[in-house]
Protein backbone atom coordinates (compact mmCIF):
# COMPACT_ATOMS: atom_id res chain seq x y z
CA UNK A 1 0.00 0.00 0.00
CA UNK A 2 1.88 3.63 -0.74
CA UNK A 3 1.71 6.14 1.46
CA UNK A 4 -0.90 7.97 -0.37
CA UNK A 5 -3.44 5.31 0.30
CA UNK A 6 -2.43 5.08 3.92
CA UNK A 7 -2.58 9.07 4.36
CA UNK A 8 -6.66 8.60 3.25
CA UNK A 9 -7.10 5.36 5.31
CA UNK A 10 -5.80 7.41 8.17
CA UNK A 11 -7.92 10.68 7.04
CA UNK A 12 -11.24 8.54 6.94
CA UNK A 13 -10.20 6.96 10.21
CA UNK A 14 -9.69 10.29 11.83
CA UNK A 15 -13.89 11.71 10.49
CA UNK A 16 -14.95 8.98 10.96
CA UNK A 17 -13.94 9.09 14.77
CA UNK A 18 -14.45 12.96 14.67
CA UNK A 19 -18.46 11.75 13.60
CA UNK A 20 -19.17 9.49 15.54
CA UNK A 21 -18.24 10.18 19.02
CA UNK A 22 -18.50 13.80 18.25
CA UNK A 23 -21.78 13.82 17.37
CA UNK A 24 -22.27 12.42 20.96
CA UNK A 25 -20.54 14.91 22.58
CA UNK A 26 -23.51 16.87 23.83
CA UNK A 27 -24.87 13.92 25.69
CA UNK A 28 -21.57 12.21 26.55
CA UNK A 29 -20.41 15.05 28.89
CA UNK A 30 -22.60 14.07 31.36
CA UNK A 31 -20.90 10.98 32.01
CA UNK A 32 -17.20 12.47 31.75
CA UNK A 33 -15.21 12.08 34.77
CA UNK A 34 -17.91 10.43 36.74
CA UNK A 35 -17.72 7.38 38.00
CA UNK A 36 -20.66 5.02 38.07
CA UNK A 37 -21.17 3.31 41.37
CA UNK A 38 -23.90 1.99 43.78
CA UNK A 39 -24.71 5.76 44.55
CA UNK A 40 -25.00 7.41 40.92
CA UNK A 41 -26.93 3.52 40.48
CA UNK A 42 -29.13 4.78 43.14
CA UNK A 43 -29.72 8.11 41.98
CA UNK A 44 -30.48 7.03 38.30
CA UNK A 45 -33.21 4.65 39.96
CA UNK A 46 -34.77 8.02 41.36
CA UNK A 47 -35.39 8.98 37.66
CA UNK A 48 -36.63 5.92 36.11
CA UNK A 49 -39.87 6.51 35.59
CA UNK A 50 -39.18 9.52 33.05
CA UNK A 51 -36.30 8.00 31.31
CA UNK A 52 -38.33 6.87 28.55
CA UNK A 53 -38.31 8.65 25.15
CA UNK A 54 -42.15 9.29 25.13
CA UNK A 55 -41.76 11.43 28.52
CA UNK A 56 -40.81 14.84 30.02
CA UNK A 57 -37.94 14.60 31.75
CA UNK A 58 -35.25 16.18 34.09
CA UNK A 59 -31.64 16.75 34.73
CA UNK A 60 -29.83 16.08 37.66
CA UNK A 61 -26.67 17.61 38.95
CA UNK A 62 -24.43 16.96 41.99
CA UNK A 63 -21.91 19.12 43.08
CA UNK A 64 -18.80 18.31 45.53
CA UNK A 65 -16.12 20.44 46.31
CA UNK A 66 -16.36 23.23 43.23
CA UNK A 67 -16.96 20.19 40.90
CA UNK A 68 -19.79 18.06 39.44
CA UNK A 69 -19.51 14.54 40.60
CA UNK A 70 -22.25 13.33 38.57
CA UNK A 71 -24.57 14.89 36.37
CA UNK A 72 -26.95 13.27 33.90
CA UNK A 73 -30.31 13.78 31.65
CA UNK A 74 -33.57 11.47 31.66
CA UNK A 75 -36.83 11.62 29.23
CA UNK A 76 -37.07 14.17 26.46
CA UNK A 77 -36.39 17.68 26.70
CA UNK A 78 -39.00 18.53 23.20
CA UNK A 79 -41.32 16.32 22.40
CA UNK A 80 -42.30 17.41 19.36
CA UNK A 81 -38.73 16.66 18.36
CA UNK A 82 -37.52 13.74 20.50
CA UNK A 83 -34.62 16.02 22.12
CA UNK A 84 -33.44 14.76 24.87
CA UNK A 85 -32.67 16.22 28.24
CA UNK A 86 -28.64 16.11 28.70
CA UNK A 87 -26.65 18.60 31.95
CA UNK A 88 -26.47 21.41 28.85
CA UNK A 89 -30.01 21.89 28.21
CA UNK A 90 -31.26 25.00 29.48
CA UNK A 91 -34.97 25.25 31.45
CA UNK A 92 -36.84 27.37 33.52
CA UNK A 93 -36.07 27.87 37.31
CA UNK A 94 -39.11 29.35 38.31
CA UNK A 95 -38.34 31.15 41.80
CA UNK A 96 -35.12 30.38 41.73
CA UNK A 97 -34.52 33.14 39.67
CA UNK A 98 -35.08 35.41 42.97
CA UNK A 99 -31.79 34.77 44.13
CA UNK A 100 -30.45 36.54 41.11
CA UNK A 101 -32.34 39.42 41.26
CA UNK A 102 -31.38 39.33 45.12
CA UNK A 103 -27.88 39.03 44.17
CA UNK A 104 -28.44 42.34 41.15
CA UNK A 105 -29.76 44.35 44.42
CA UNK A 106 -27.05 43.08 46.35
CA UNK A 107 -24.14 44.33 43.86
CA UNK A 108 -26.19 47.81 43.21
CA UNK A 109 -26.11 48.30 47.50
CA UNK A 110 -22.42 47.75 47.35
CA UNK A 111 -21.91 49.98 44.97
CA UNK A 112 -23.46 52.49 46.94
CA UNK A 113 -26.69 53.43 44.36
CA UNK A 114 -28.94 51.71 46.94
CA UNK A 115 -29.64 51.01 50.51
CA UNK A 116 -31.97 48.14 51.65
CA UNK A 117 -33.52 51.16 53.98
CA UNK A 118 -35.13 52.90 51.16
CA UNK A 119 -38.67 53.48 50.56
CA UNK A 120 -39.73 51.96 47.76
CA UNK A 121 -41.49 55.21 46.60
CA UNK A 122 -38.11 56.92 45.85
CA UNK A 123 -38.10 54.45 42.53
CA UNK A 124 -41.96 54.27 41.68
CA UNK A 125 -42.98 57.80 42.54
CA UNK A 126 -46.96 56.87 42.29
CA UNK A 127 -46.70 54.42 44.98
CA UNK A 128 -49.45 54.42 47.76
CA UNK A 129 -48.72 55.71 51.34
CA UNK A 130 -49.54 52.52 53.62
CA UNK A 131 -49.05 52.65 57.08
CA UNK A 132 -45.48 52.14 57.26
CA UNK A 133 -43.26 52.36 54.42
CA UNK A 134 -42.30 50.04 51.93
CA UNK A 135 -38.89 49.59 52.08
CA UNK A 136 -36.63 47.34 49.60
CA UNK A 137 -35.79 44.97 52.32
CA UNK A 138 -39.17 44.05 53.18
CA UNK A 139 -39.07 43.13 49.16
CA UNK A 140 -36.14 41.41 49.88
CA UNK A 141 -37.56 39.36 53.03
CA UNK A 142 -40.95 39.28 51.83
CA UNK A 143 -41.99 41.25 54.78
CA UNK A 144 -43.53 43.86 52.79
CA UNK A 145 -47.24 42.67 53.10
CA UNK A 146 -47.74 43.87 49.38
CA UNK A 147 -50.52 41.87 47.76
CA UNK A 148 -49.77 38.87 45.31
CA UNK A 149 -49.96 39.88 41.57
CA UNK A 150 -50.29 36.63 40.20
CA UNK A 151 -53.64 36.48 42.86
CA UNK A 152 -54.44 39.76 41.49
CA UNK A 153 -53.98 39.02 37.73
CA UNK A 154 -55.99 35.94 38.29
CA UNK A 155 -58.73 37.86 40.10
CA UNK A 156 -59.23 40.04 37.00
CA UNK A 157 -59.37 37.01 34.57
CA UNK A 158 -55.92 36.64 33.24
CA UNK A 159 -53.97 34.00 35.52
CA UNK A 160 -50.54 32.85 35.00
CA UNK A 161 -50.47 30.62 31.31
CA UNK A 162 -53.98 31.90 29.98
CA UNK A 163 -53.79 33.23 26.53
CA UNK A 164 -54.06 36.90 28.46
CA UNK A 165 -50.79 39.37 28.17
CA UNK A 166 -50.04 41.51 30.82
CA UNK A 167 -46.65 43.71 30.61
CA UNK A 168 -44.13 45.00 33.37
CA UNK A 169 -45.49 48.68 32.60
CA UNK A 170 -49.41 47.21 33.49
CA UNK A 171 -47.92 45.04 36.49
CA UNK A 172 -46.59 47.99 38.37
CA UNK A 173 -49.73 49.80 37.51
CA UNK A 174 -52.03 47.39 39.04
CA UNK A 175 -49.72 47.08 42.30
CA UNK A 176 -50.16 50.70 42.58
CA UNK A 177 -53.39 51.19 42.25
CA UNK A 178 -54.07 48.95 45.77
CA UNK A 179 -55.49 50.71 48.13
CA UNK A 180 -54.54 48.73 50.79
CA UNK A 181 -51.75 45.73 51.46
CA UNK A 182 -51.99 42.55 53.99
CA UNK A 183 -50.31 43.64 56.72
CA UNK A 184 -48.03 47.02 58.37
CA UNK A 185 -44.58 46.40 56.60
CA UNK A 186 -42.18 44.37 58.68
CA UNK A 187 -44.92 42.70 60.97
CA UNK A 188 -45.26 39.39 59.05
CA UNK A 189 -43.57 37.18 56.72
CA UNK A 190 -45.77 36.11 54.29
CA UNK A 191 -43.81 35.32 50.61
CA UNK A 192 -44.93 37.11 47.46
CA UNK A 193 -44.32 37.24 44.43
CA UNK A 194 -44.60 40.63 43.61
CA UNK A 195 -41.88 41.75 46.05
CA UNK A 196 -39.33 40.02 43.50
CA UNK A 197 -40.85 41.32 40.36
CA UNK A 198 -40.71 45.27 42.20
CA UNK A 199 -37.06 44.43 43.02
CA UNK A 200 -36.67 44.04 38.96
CA UNK A 201 -38.07 47.12 38.53
CA UNK A 202 -36.06 48.79 40.56
CA UNK A 203 -32.95 47.57 38.98
CA UNK A 204 -33.54 48.74 35.87
CA UNK A 205 -34.31 52.54 36.63
CA UNK A 206 -31.55 52.51 39.28
CA UNK A 207 -28.74 51.28 37.10
CA UNK A 208 -30.47 52.71 33.56
CA UNK A 209 -29.98 48.98 31.96
CA UNK A 210 -32.85 46.29 31.51
CA UNK A 211 -32.82 43.67 34.50
CA UNK A 212 -31.89 41.36 31.80
CA UNK A 213 -28.50 43.65 30.70
CA UNK A 214 -27.85 44.32 34.17
CA UNK A 215 -27.58 40.22 34.95
CA UNK A 216 -25.88 39.55 32.19
CA UNK A 217 -23.21 42.12 32.70
CA UNK A 218 -22.63 41.97 36.21
CA UNK A 219 -23.50 38.30 36.89
CA UNK A 220 -23.84 35.47 34.11
CA UNK A 221 -20.78 37.00 32.20
CA UNK A 222 -18.28 37.23 34.98
CA UNK A 223 -19.02 33.76 35.99
CA UNK A 224 -19.16 31.97 32.71
CA UNK A 225 -22.55 31.37 32.89
CA UNK A 226 -22.89 31.70 28.92
CA UNK A 227 -26.23 29.73 28.64
CA UNK A 228 -28.32 31.25 31.38
CA UNK A 229 -30.27 34.53 30.81
CA UNK A 230 -33.31 36.16 32.04
CA UNK A 231 -35.97 35.58 29.48
CA UNK A 232 -37.70 39.07 29.26
CA UNK A 233 -38.44 38.38 25.54
CA UNK A 234 -40.93 35.56 24.98
CA UNK A 235 -40.43 35.01 21.19
CA UNK A 236 -36.29 34.67 21.97
CA UNK A 237 -34.98 31.53 21.00
CA UNK A 238 -33.07 29.49 23.15
CA UNK A 239 -31.50 26.37 21.13
CA UNK A 240 -32.25 23.70 22.87
CA UNK A 241 -34.30 24.82 25.25
CA UNK A 242 -36.59 22.53 27.48
CA UNK A 243 -40.69 22.86 26.95
CA UNK A 244 -42.97 23.27 29.50
CA UNK A 245 -45.22 20.02 30.21
CA UNK A 246 -48.40 18.93 32.12
CA UNK A 247 -50.33 15.59 31.88
CA UNK A 248 -53.41 15.21 30.63
CA UNK A 249 -56.14 13.79 32.17
CA UNK A 250 -56.15 10.91 29.65
CA UNK A 251 -53.38 9.72 28.43
CA UNK A 252 -50.08 11.62 27.10
CA UNK A 253 -48.81 15.44 27.71
CA UNK A 254 -50.22 18.86 27.12
CA UNK A 255 -47.41 21.90 25.79
CA UNK A 256 -47.56 24.54 28.24
CA UNK A 257 -46.31 28.02 27.18
CA UNK A 258 -45.71 31.09 29.76
CA UNK A 259 -45.32 34.30 27.51
CA UNK A 260 -45.11 37.39 29.33
CA UNK A 261 -41.94 39.91 29.67
CA UNK A 262 -42.62 39.81 33.39
CA UNK A 263 -39.49 38.94 35.41
CA UNK A 264 -37.97 38.81 38.78
CA UNK A 265 -40.00 36.61 40.23
CA UNK A 266 -39.28 33.96 37.75
CA UNK A 267 -37.84 34.41 34.12
CA UNK A 268 -34.20 32.59 34.61
CA UNK A 269 -33.06 29.88 32.07
CA UNK A 270 -30.34 28.09 33.06
CA UNK A 271 -28.52 24.66 32.35
CA UNK A 272 -27.20 22.08 34.93
CA UNK A 273 -23.29 22.93 34.28
CA UNK A 274 -23.97 26.87 34.52
CA UNK A 275 -25.53 26.32 38.04
CA UNK A 276 -22.35 24.82 39.04
CA UNK A 277 -20.53 28.29 38.35
CA UNK A 278 -23.51 30.34 40.22
CA UNK A 279 -22.84 27.40 43.29
CA UNK A 280 -19.37 27.62 43.33
CA UNK A 281 -19.43 31.62 43.94
CA UNK A 282 -20.60 31.06 47.23
CA UNK A 283 -17.47 30.17 48.39
CA UNK A 284 -15.17 32.26 46.17
CA UNK A 285 -16.92 35.36 45.18
CA UNK A 286 -15.56 36.80 41.66
CA UNK A 287 -18.92 39.58 41.87
CA UNK A 288 -18.86 43.03 42.73
CA UNK A 289 -15.95 43.93 44.28
CA UNK A 290 -14.96 40.15 44.92
CA UNK A 291 -14.38 40.01 48.52
CA UNK A 292 -16.96 37.54 50.57
CA UNK A 293 -19.29 40.41 51.54
CA UNK A 294 -21.35 40.45 49.13
CA UNK A 295 -21.80 36.73 49.87
CA UNK A 296 -22.94 37.82 53.38
CA UNK A 297 -25.41 39.85 52.50
CA UNK A 298 -27.15 37.10 50.32
CA UNK A 299 -26.90 34.89 52.79
CA UNK A 300 -27.94 37.34 55.94
CA UNK A 301 -31.53 36.69 57.18
CA UNK A 302 -34.48 38.85 57.68
CA UNK A 303 -35.93 40.00 60.55
CA UNK A 304 -39.03 41.73 61.26
CA UNK A 305 -40.22 44.43 63.32
CA UNK A 306 -40.18 42.55 66.85
CA UNK A 307 -36.44 41.78 65.77
CA UNK A 308 -37.71 37.76 65.05
CA UNK A 309 -35.38 36.58 62.55
CA UNK A 310 -36.79 34.82 59.26
CA UNK A 311 -35.44 31.58 57.35
CA UNK A 312 -35.53 33.86 55.01
CA UNK A 313 -32.37 35.71 53.26
CA UNK A 314 -31.69 37.30 49.80
CA UNK A 315 -33.66 34.75 47.57
CA UNK A 316 -33.05 31.71 49.62
CA UNK A 317 -34.42 29.93 52.58
CA UNK A 318 -31.55 29.06 55.38
CA UNK A 319 -32.99 25.82 57.40
CA UNK A 320 -31.87 22.54 58.93
CA UNK A 321 -32.09 19.29 56.81
CA UNK A 322 -30.55 16.21 58.85
CA UNK A 323 -29.31 18.27 61.31
CA UNK A 324 -27.32 20.69 58.19
CA UNK A 325 -27.41 24.09 57.19
CA UNK A 326 -28.76 24.53 53.78
CA UNK A 327 -29.55 26.97 51.78
CA UNK A 328 -31.72 26.23 49.05
CA UNK A 329 -35.24 27.33 47.25
CA UNK A 330 -37.64 25.53 44.80
CA UNK A 331 -38.80 26.79 41.63
CA UNK A 332 -41.72 26.65 39.43
CA UNK A 333 -43.02 27.73 35.90
CA UNK A 334 -45.98 27.01 33.88
CA UNK A 335 -44.79 23.68 32.78
CA UNK A 336 -41.53 23.22 34.58
CA UNK A 337 -40.37 22.63 38.82
CA UNK A 338 -36.76 23.20 39.81
CA UNK A 339 -35.10 22.82 42.84
CA UNK A 340 -31.50 24.23 44.31
CA UNK A 341 -29.98 22.46 47.58
CA UNK A 342 -27.12 23.62 49.18
CA UNK A 343 -25.13 21.97 52.17
CA UNK A 344 -22.15 24.90 52.53
CA UNK A 345 -20.33 23.28 55.21
CA UNK A 346 -20.14 19.79 53.05
CA UNK A 347 -19.79 21.91 50.19
CA UNK A 348 -22.32 19.43 48.29
CA UNK A 349 -25.52 20.54 46.35
CA UNK A 350 -27.65 18.98 44.10
CA UNK A 351 -29.65 21.10 41.34
CA UNK A 352 -32.84 19.21 39.47
CA UNK A 353 -34.37 20.63 36.56
CA UNK A 354 -37.54 19.30 35.11
CA UNK A 355 -39.75 20.27 31.75
CA UNK A 356 -42.80 18.34 33.93
CA UNK A 357 -45.25 20.38 36.15
CA UNK A 358 -46.21 17.61 38.58
CA UNK A 359 -42.66 16.46 39.07
CA UNK A 360 -41.37 16.14 42.80
CA UNK A 361 -37.91 18.26 42.32
CA UNK A 362 -37.76 19.01 46.02
CA UNK A 363 -37.82 15.30 47.30
CA UNK A 364 -35.57 13.59 45.00
CA UNK A 365 -33.21 16.61 46.14
CA UNK A 366 -33.90 15.60 49.61
CA UNK A 367 -33.53 11.80 48.24
CA UNK A 368 -30.03 12.22 46.84
CA UNK A 369 -29.03 14.29 49.67
CA UNK A 370 -29.88 10.77 51.76
CA UNK A 371 -27.79 9.06 49.43
CA UNK A 372 -24.69 10.74 49.79
CA UNK A 373 -24.59 12.43 53.31
CA UNK A 374 -26.58 9.73 55.53
CA UNK A 375 -23.20 9.22 57.73
CA UNK A 376 -22.81 12.72 58.16
CA UNK A 377 -26.57 13.61 59.18
CA UNK A 378 -27.12 14.22 63.13
CA UNK A 379 -30.47 13.96 63.14
CA UNK A 380 -33.58 12.23 61.48
CA UNK A 381 -33.60 13.99 58.08
CA UNK A 382 -37.01 15.46 57.96
CA UNK A 383 -38.58 18.03 55.28
CA UNK A 384 -39.21 21.43 56.19
CA UNK A 385 -42.81 21.74 57.49
CA UNK A 386 -44.86 24.91 55.84
CA UNK A 387 -46.74 26.69 59.07
CA UNK A 388 -49.72 27.34 57.34
CA UNK A 389 -53.16 28.30 59.54
CA UNK A 390 -55.48 25.91 59.71
CA UNK A 391 -58.17 26.79 57.76
CA UNK A 392 -61.67 26.75 59.49
CA UNK A 393 -63.97 25.06 56.82
CA UNK A 394 -67.26 26.59 57.09
CA UNK A 395 -70.62 24.22 56.11
CA UNK A 396 -72.77 25.27 53.36
CA UNK A 397 -76.38 26.92 53.98
CA UNK A 398 -79.04 27.02 51.31
CA UNK A 399 -80.56 29.78 50.42
CA UNK A 400 -83.86 30.36 48.67
CA UNK A 401 -83.97 31.70 44.94
CA UNK A 402 -85.41 34.94 46.71
CA UNK A 403 -82.77 35.26 48.49
CA UNK A 404 -79.63 34.77 46.28
CA UNK A 405 -81.17 37.57 43.82
CA UNK A 406 -80.85 39.93 46.86
CA UNK A 407 -77.22 39.78 45.74
CA UNK A 408 -77.75 39.75 41.92
CA UNK A 409 -76.27 42.66 40.27
CA UNK A 410 -73.10 44.50 39.43
CA UNK A 411 -69.51 45.02 41.18
CA UNK A 412 -66.75 46.94 40.56
CA UNK A 413 -63.26 47.49 41.87
CA UNK A 414 -61.26 50.10 41.10
CA UNK A 415 -58.27 48.47 42.34
CA UNK A 416 -58.66 45.87 39.89
CA UNK A 417 -60.44 48.16 37.00
CA UNK A 418 -62.78 45.28 36.64
CA UNK A 419 -66.31 44.53 37.01
CA UNK A 420 -68.04 41.03 38.51
CA UNK A 421 -71.78 39.67 37.58
CA UNK A 422 -73.48 38.09 40.02
CA UNK A 423 -76.72 36.36 38.37
CA UNK A 424 -78.75 33.75 39.83
CA UNK A 425 -78.92 30.37 37.42
CA UNK A 426 -80.47 27.05 38.42
CA UNK A 427 -80.71 28.32 41.73
CA UNK A 428 -77.02 28.84 41.89
CA UNK A 429 -75.59 32.45 42.73
CA UNK A 430 -73.22 32.52 39.72
CA UNK A 431 -70.18 34.85 39.72
CA UNK A 432 -69.20 35.55 35.95
CA UNK A 433 -65.86 37.27 34.67
CA UNK A 434 -64.45 37.19 30.58
CA UNK A 435 -65.01 34.04 29.83
CA UNK A 436 -65.80 32.35 32.92
CA UNK A 437 -68.50 31.22 35.21
CA UNK A 438 -67.74 29.91 39.17
CA UNK A 439 -70.83 28.87 41.44
CA UNK A 440 -70.69 30.62 44.60
CA UNK A 441 -71.32 28.55 47.78
CA UNK A 442 -73.54 29.86 50.48
CA UNK A 443 -71.64 30.04 54.18
CA UNK A 444 -74.74 31.80 55.55
CA UNK A 445 -76.51 35.73 54.59
CA UNK A 446 -73.89 37.32 53.29
CA UNK A 447 -70.93 35.15 53.14
CA UNK A 448 -69.91 33.11 50.39
CA UNK A 449 -66.93 31.52 48.75
CA UNK A 450 -65.58 29.46 45.77
CA UNK A 451 -62.44 27.58 45.95
CA UNK A 452 -59.90 29.12 48.82
CA UNK A 453 -61.79 32.57 48.15
CA UNK A 454 -64.48 34.33 50.20
CA UNK A 455 -66.57 37.49 50.20
CA UNK A 456 -68.55 38.73 52.66
CA UNK A 457 -71.12 40.91 51.63
CA UNK A 458 -72.04 44.39 53.07
CA UNK A 459 -75.14 46.26 53.70
CA UNK A 460 -76.17 50.22 54.11
CA UNK A 461 -78.07 51.18 56.96
CA UNK A 462 -81.31 49.92 55.52
CA UNK A 463 -80.09 47.10 54.97
CA UNK A 464 -79.48 47.05 51.37
CA UNK A 465 -76.71 45.45 49.47
CA UNK A 466 -73.90 48.23 49.06
CA UNK A 467 -70.73 45.51 47.86
CA UNK A 468 -68.37 43.32 49.32
CA UNK A 469 -65.15 42.44 50.57
CA UNK A 470 -63.21 39.60 48.82
CA UNK A 471 -60.29 37.57 50.72
CA UNK A 472 -58.18 35.31 48.00
CA UNK A 473 -55.22 34.35 50.09
CA UNK A 474 -52.16 36.74 49.34
CA UNK A 475 -54.86 38.73 48.41
CA UNK A 476 -56.85 40.29 51.47
CA UNK A 477 -59.27 42.80 51.77
CA UNK A 478 -60.14 43.84 48.48
CA UNK A 479 -62.99 45.92 48.14
CA UNK A 480 -65.90 45.44 45.27
CA UNK A 481 -68.88 48.46 45.03
CA UNK A 482 -71.83 47.34 43.79
CA UNK A 483 -72.93 49.47 40.71
CA UNK A 484 -76.84 51.09 40.57
CA UNK A 485 -78.81 50.62 37.93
Amino acid sequence: MDSNNKFLIRLIFCISFVLVFGVTTQTAVAYQAYTHNALTGKVDELFKQWDKGDSPGAAVGIFKDGRIIYARGYGIANLEYALPWTPQTPSRIGSISKQFIAMCIAILAEQGKISLDDNIRKYIPDWPEYDGPVQLSHLVHHTSGVREYLTLVSLMGKPEGSGYIYTPKELVRTLSRQKEINFKPGDEYSYSNSGYFLLSEIVSRVSGLETSAFAKKYIFDPLGMNNTHFHDDPNMIVKNRAYGYSPKKEDGYRLDILRLKVIGDLGVFTTIKDFLKWDQNFYENKLGDGTQNLINMMLTCGKLNNGEEIPYAFGLNISRYGGLKIVSHGGSAVGYQAQYMQFPDQRFSVVILSNLSNFSTGRIARKIADLYLADQFTESPTPRQRQRPQEERPKPVKLTSSQLQTYAGNYYSDELDITYILDVESNNLVLKLRETSSILTAYSTDNFGWGRRRLEFKRDGEKRIIGFILQAGRVKNLKFQKIRE
